[in-house]
């Protein structure tokens, strides 16, 4: 094997169009937003903050909680039919 068999020039790499740098950067835009998102999640609010949007809440005079009876029928199920008596 020679040296003149071996290219080991880089290879030919064309110049990115408008449509790819728009993609790129479009990417990397999403990549920080969900960064942000997780980070949010992560680390919460201040409690300060929650405390305030709770007190308005509290100084709203309190409506009486009404007591359910059971559980609501699921709408899977079809009514049961009433069956005549027979005589």
């Amino acid at each position: 094997m020679s040296a003149e068999q071996l290219d080991l020039s880089p290879p030919e790499v064309p110049e990115p169009t408008l449509l790819e740098s728009i993609l790129r950067y479009g990417l990397f835009l999403g990549a920080i937003f969900q960064l942000i998102c997780i980070l949010a999640i992560i680390f919460p609010t201040s409690k300060s903050q929650q405390q305030e949007e709770v007190e308005p809440s509290e100084s709203k005079p309190a409506e009486p909680v009404k007591k359910s009876k059971g559980p609501a029928p699921q709408s899977r199920q079809k009514p049961k039919k009433e069956s005549k008596k027979k005589r």
